[in-house]
Order: structure tokens, then sequence, then C-alpha cells
């Protein structure tokens, strides 16, 4: 099946009312050898590092082994407050510039930083800024981190479909990561404001934040955008946990214009860790 019919047939597909089917299954209690058959036999299908995360008999559902923590120690965080690192375990899939807010999707597909972030006057705050869009597969650590210090200081919970985030969707489906669910964590840092965008997917949907306990869980039945902006700001640290996938999809920075230079290694294709550097103050 070509491209454009993989896509053709998906949009007969009930994606989103799918999702919550396979994110309630993977919330089921498993008996222990089932469960451990199920997570071995996943493990091997997609090569997934089991040191990283100790003992399987830990997990008593499919859905906390895939958004399972690591063991302490095994993502060093760069150093320095200006030192920006990755949040996530992820292919890079774009990164570059957001020239009149817009951010590229793929080759002729573009789409606009206010889009994204589901609000018009925090994306012309990022209009021009750099930004870099990481793809985090089903053999990935599906944990987010924040990439710098600072203050959270709100949320943009906007709700939308669950198309698949794989290279047939991103060639084909005009405006992807702002069509699908995602929730937006705004970050005041030492190199001014971050958006944090996670977006759902097919069988990916729901996101659960691990700062505010108040933040809403996406992919719920009949949702409707939300958002926060908190009078007294939430300080973070570098590398403190975010939230996680219940299944796993993409997580996309954004920056303010003239703050920030990205890595030159990230570029698309590049393999990228938790608190790996990707990037500084501009120079």
């Amino acid at each position: 099946m070509n491209d454009r019919a993989f896509i053709a047939a998906l949009r007969l597909v009930p994606k989103n009312a799918l999702s919550r089917a396979v994110g309630a299954a993977t919330r089921l209690p498993l008996p222990g050898p089932v469960g451990r058959g199920l997570m071995g036999a996943f493990a091997r299908r997609y090569r997934i590092d089991l040191s990283e995360c100790g003992d399987l008999s830990g997990f008593t559902t499919f859905g906390q082994f895939f958004a399972r923590p690591l063991r302490p120690g095994l993502r060093p965080v760069a150093p320095g407050d200006e030192v920006i690192v990755s949040p996530v375990d992820a292919l890079v899939s774009e990164a570059g510039v957001a020239t009149n807010g817009r951010l590229v999707q793929a080759k002729g597909i573009d789409y606009t930083a206010a889009a994204l972030v589901g609000d018009a006057e925090v994306g012309k705050r990022l209009a021009g800024g750099r930004y870099a869009t990481l793809y985090l597969s089903p053999r990935d650590y599906h944990r987010i981190h924040f990439p710098l210090p600072g203050r959270v200081t709100g949320w943009r919970y906007v709700p939308g479909k669950l198309w698949p985030v794989n290279a047939a969707s991103v060639k084909n489906v005009p405006g992807l990561f702002t069509v699908n669910e995602r929730l937006v964590t705004l970050l005041e840092s030492p190199l001014g404001l971050v958006a944090i965008v996670a977006v759902g997917a097919t069988v990916v949907g729901r996101v659960r934040a691990t700062f505010d306990a108040d933040v809403p869980v996406t992919n719920l039945a009949g949702a409707g955008a939300q958002s926060r902006d908190y009078g007294t700001p939430i300080p973070v640290a570098k590398g403190q946990e975010l939230g996680a996938f219940e299944m796993g999809s993409t997580v996309i920075l954004l920056f303010e214009p003239g703050r920030v230079d990205l890595a030159p290694a990230l570029v698309p294709g590049a393999r990228v860790r938790v608190g790996e550097p990707i990037g500084g103050r501009a120079v």
C-alpha cells in the first residue's frame, strides 16, 4: 500500500475512539506471566534495552511498561542554565527557524506557530525563533523532561484528531501537528519563552503532565480546549520530568527569535537522548 492509499484508508478509521480503546486496554492489569511475555515480545520486536528499566515484574500493566522510568543516572543532564538539553529520547524530524512564524513539516508542507500552540499571542512571541521537531518511536523512552530551568507560566490543551505521526502522515497530512491533539507547556527560561508541545497520535493520544496534577489528561471523550496561565508560576529544574506519553509520539520545541542557537548536529535523522546538549544562547 502506498502512502496516499494508507492515508485514504485511515480517513475511514475512528482514530480517537480507537486510541481511547487501546489506551484503556493498556491500563488493564495483566497476570504476571502474561504481562511479562507481552512486554518481552514488544521489547524484542522494537529492540528495547530492558537493562535501562530493570525487572519487568515491576510493571502490572502494559501502559506502565510503555511509560517506564529509567534507572537513576542513565541520562545525565548537561550543566549550565543556558545550555539547552534534549527533553526526550528521539529522532530529529525537522529543525530550523520559524520564518514568518511558519515551521516546516515536510517538503512543501508547513504550518504556523500560532496554530500549533493554540494561542495567537504566544505564536507571535515565537515567530522567527528556532524550533526542533523530535519523533519518539515505539522503542524510545517515553517520558518528557524540561530542556531548560525556569518557571512554567501556563499550558494549553488543544483537542484534535489522532493521525499517526509516521513518515507517511508527515508527508501527506497538511498541518498534521496542528490537527492532532496536543498539550503545550509554556516555560519562561533564562533564554526567554519556550513552548514544549507534546503531540498525540493514533493509539498515542494520552499525555499526562507531572508538574501539575490539575493539567487535564489528553484524549478524553468530549473534552474541549482548555488553558491556564498561573498567577504564581511553577519553578522547575532543567531535566526535571514534565510528563509522559502513555504510548508515544512527537515533541516540538519552539524558542523566541534571536535568543537561541541550536547545535549544528541537530539535523533531520540525528538521534538525541534526554539530557544531551542541543543548543544554547545565540551568539
